[in-house]
């Protein structure tokens, strides 16, 4: 599990975040009212995610999408939907050793999800429990 500080810091850092966060209570209280646009587009940049990717793992039609942008803020369900893309992709960078390979893995379909793409099962909690189980096996060095 990334650190606070780790989250923080994919999410954009305080100047994205427009605040100094030191807890996880700190960030769900931030996530309970909405994060910036700007740190989707924080997340989407550093995991290389295009923006359909994004309104898929985000349950977001498109329309929705650009009214977000113009409000300046996502809402809190989609908020929380990118702290587990956020908190996922940030595992995956630890465990792959850097952003790129964790971008790369979360678009490549894997075997032991049986054969689908770990980005497309964080669109809910279960499968999102599945792509974090892989990634303990895979930092423990349990592969199969």
């Amino acid at each position: 599990m990334p650190t606070t500080e780790e989250l923080v810091t994919v999410l954009g850092g305080s100047v994205v975040l427009r605040q100094r966060v030191r807890s996880l209570y700190d960030l769900d209280r931030l996530v309970q009212k909405g994060l910036p646009y700007q740190a989707l587009e924080q997340v989407m940049k550093r995991f290389g995610l295009e923006l359909v990717e994004a309104q898929k793992l985000l349950l977001m039609p498109p329309r929705t999408f650009a009214r977000r942008k113009e409000m300046v803020r996502i809402r809190p369900g989609e908020s929380d939907r990118l702290i587990r893309l956020a908190r996922v992709g940030t595992h995956a960078a630890k465990v792959l050793g850097t952003d790129e390979k964790a971008a790369t893995w979360l678009h490549r379909p894997n075997r032991a999800l049986n054969n689908r793409l770990p980005l497309e099962l964080l669109q809910t909690d279960l499968g999102t429990k599945q792509v974090e189980e892989i990634l303990n096996r895979i930092e423990h060095g349990i592969l199969g």
